[in-house]
């Protein structure tokens, strides 16, 4: 029985590396993506019982993310006995969940409109990436919003889960890829949502800090590759991240910031709320530069997460042979 589990976790190890290698190759799959037709069973399920409590909401969430981690469930039974079997799913999982090849190439289409000095394409493109007004952007605030995505996206679309994945296996990176999407879907602080969507995004929130954490202590060690130093990483994530209204993605940003040796942070505007954003790092301005440096911050880190969660998961397993 033990032995049989240490050839799962193994196996997990082997299928998280092999759905990160899909996924830096091919990116999000690009027709019936799983997340797109989650999404649209959450929308159907939201225009039935949506009601402003929290209560409708806590079932809400319960039952989609509930459902998510069932079917993982059910895919690790199905393929207990198959190591073969158990990596090929975790594989595809994986790559059904992580985001990294997309965010990437989101951000550098942005950057090569801002080096061509066409910011309303830079600003149009920008949209894929943010929720923010991007019309009246200048080439600094364009490249501000774009590194400060990329950083809290590293976090948010690969480094968490792949901590799950390691710790939980197919259950956790679908569980945790559905509150992700939940939070995106009603997890905003608007007279709709503030109330149903509470625990979407409370949920999202708690299943984020090891990620966040994780994803700011490698930004900060890997600090050298993009010409910054660990000290100011950890100094601006130290210092400023409390001041991020989100409790994950400060620490991050900060961390990116100190890193690359910039500030994040400052006004945003989402149509007609002005938000007035805490600075992060206490560096230059963001340039168009910048956004290169932050995708290969963002990549090195993607890749330091993987070998992570394939160590935890491979020395879970030798742990489970030495206990046979």
């Amino acid at each position: 029985m033990t032995g049989r589990r240490a050839r799962a976790l193994s196996a997990r190890a082997v299928g998280l590396a092999a759905g990160f290698a899909l996924d830096r190759v091919l990116g999000e799959p690009a027709r019936r993506h799983p997340v797109a037709g989650f999404g649209k069973l959450a929308g159907a399920l939201e225009r039935r019982s949506y009601a402003d409590r929290r209560g409708v909401g806590v079932a809400y969430t319960a039952v989609l993310v509930g459902g998510a981690v069932g079917v993982g469930l059910a895919l690790e039974a199905a393929t207990r006995r198959g190591p073969v079997a158990r990596a090929a799913v975790t594989a595809v999982a994986t790559w059904a969940v992580l985001g990294a090849r997309s965010l990437e190439r989101e951000a550098l289409a942005v950057a090569a409109h801002l080096d061509r000095g066409d910011l309303p394409a830079a600003r149009k493109r920008l949209t894929h990436l943010v929720g923010r007004d991007t019309t009246q952007l200048d080439a600094s605030e364009i490249s501000r919003a774009v590194v400060e995505s990329v950083a809290e996206n590293t976090s948010d679309a690969v480094v968490a889960p792949l901590v799950w994945g390691a710790v939980a296996g197919v259950p956790g990176l679908l569980g945790y890829r559905a509150a992700n999407t939940l939070d995106a879907m009603v997890g905003h602080r608007s007279a709709r949502y503030a109330r149903f969507g509470w625990a979407s995004a409370r949920l999202d929130d708690l299943l984020n800090v090891p990620g966040s954490r994780l994803s700011a202590a490698l930004a900060a060690a890997l600090a050298p590759a993009v010409g910054g130093r660990p000290a100011d990483a950890v100094r601006a994530w130290r210092r400023d991240a409390a001041g991020h209204p989100s409790p994950n993605a400060g620490p991050v940003e900060a961390a990116f910031a100190g890193a690359l040796g910039i500030r994040l942070g400052g006004v945003n505007r989402y149509g007609d709320r002005v938000e007035n954003r805490h600075v992060l790092g206490d560096g230059r301005a963001v340039e168009g530069a910048d956004v290169a440096r932050a995708a290969r911050l963002a990549r090195l880190v993607d890749l330091a997460a993987c070998a992570t969660a394939c160590a935890f998961a491979a020395a879970s397993a030798r742990a489970r042979d030495h206990v046979d």
